[in-house]
């Protein structure tokens, strides 16, 4: 699915302070996958740290299985979430228009995975949206336009969604206290003008906060 590699950036030295040294374990340039930002990628000397799949913080990435129930339905991960929004909600709902589309999971089905396995899900569906000229998902019958006029809509419904992910994984709120004041990097590249609702390394530390 991905080629390549990138640079891994400065490397963290030996720092005193009381954070497992494994946060900022390094990884091999060979090794690092190209949407990847390795753990050696923050400054720990500046109090930086990537919240990696390669350790215990990539329990905050939105792909990790973290159940959940939001507004009365349940979830496999964040990702789930995220991507079941793509899917057709009905046998009503206006991406059943085009007969010849073929739909590879349902909603529901979507809404209970996580991983990688989620995130392929939700790129099949974009697939689909792209060929019918959809440009929008739905939460609740809600059309919502998420790269655009809604974008803030989104971005509440996925901090709600972290949230609810907290509530029902108390082994998460112990572990983002352990981070104390650490500046969040994500681990996966971004682009810059992203919307805030993929900036889920500053709505952990919205949520740390709270």
């Amino acid at each position: 699915m991905f080629l390549g590699c990138v640079s891994v950036g400065h490397i963290s030295t030996s720092v005193q302070d009381e954070f497992p040294d494994i946060w900022w374990q390094p990884v091999p340039d060979d090794q690092v996958a190209s949407w990847e930002i390795p753990p050696q990628a923050a400054d720990r000397a500046k109090s930086e740290v990537v919240l990696s799949k390669r350790n215990e913080l990539g329990q905050f990435s939105n792909l990790w299985d973290t159940p959940f129930s939001l507004d009365g339905d349940f979830y496999g991960s964040v990702e789930g979430l995220w991507q079941a929004m793509k899917y057709p909600e009905n046998k009503e709902d206006e991406r059943f228009k085009d007969p010849t589309l073929v739909w590879p999971f349902t909603r529901e089905q979507v809404m209970k995975l996580s991983g990688f396995e989620a995130k392929k899900a939700g790129d099949l569906a974009s697939a689909n949206m792209k060929k019918l000229g959809i440009k929008w998902i739905t939460y609740k019958g809600e059309k919502i336009e998420y790269i655009g006029k809604d974008t803030l809509k989104h971005y509440e419904l996925i901090l709600r969604a972290c949230r609810a992910k907290l509530a029902a994984n108390p082994q998460l709120v112990e572990l983002l206290r352990r981070t104390k004041s650490l500046k969040f990097i994500a681990d996966h590249k971004q682009k810059a003008d992203s919307p805030p609702a993929y900036k889920y390394h500053e709505i952990y530390m919205k949520l740390r906060n709270e």
